[in-house]
């Protein structure tokens, strides 16, 4: 295993070990929550669905050139997307978003599905395709919901603090 240190002096996964666990949390997961900060300067978040491939450090996104996400992306990349399946782990990726004209790639995203947002199909102008290419991400991997009911029934009785599972950051 590799690692390195990071700023508390733990040992940080390697990249490459942060991304498999990354994409063995995030896996199955249809939606995303993407935060972004508005054009009057607030944070903002909104659900995305997450296109259905293997995570290896960028997540796809196909969105609304209308849309208030897509044009504070245009002047500010930053986003975090939050993962969160019950029993399973939460998931903050943080990183940066970019803007992405490619017919190849939207053949690849494109589903029915999107028919719904976008009734002239995949040669509709208002399609924005949004890449975020992950900086980093911070994870809290659970055993599982009765095993985190049992750990703080057990911490009120020994006033114990709760082992909810694995936590830790990555850096992508």
């Amino acid at each position: 295993m590799t690692t390195s240190q990071n700023d508390q002096g733990h040992n940080q996964p390697s990249r490459e070990e942060g991304i498999k666990t990354i994409a063995k949390l995030i896996k199955g997961i249809k939606f995303a929550m993407m935060t972004f900060t508005t054009e009057s300067g607030h944070l903002h978040s909104q659900p995305m669905t997450t296109q259905e491939q293997d995570f290896g450090g960028d997540v796809w996104f196909i969105g609304s050139k209308a849309s208030d996400l897509v044009r504070s992306v245009a002047k500010k990349a930053q986003v975090n997307l939050s993962y969160s399946e019950s029993g399973k782990g939460y998931v903050s990726l943080y990183g940066d978003a970019e803007l992405i004209e490619d017919a190849a790639k939207l053949d690849e995203l494109w589903s029915d599905f999107y028919k719904a947002y976008f009734p002239q199909g995949k040669t509709d102008p208002n399609i924005q395709l949004i890449k975020v290419e992950a900086n980093g991400a911070h994870y809290w991997e659970s055993d599982g919901k009765l095993q985190g009911l049992f750990q703080m029934a057990k911490a009120a009785v020994t006033g114990s603090q709760p082992n909810h599972g694995d936590s830790d950051s990555v850096k992508l």
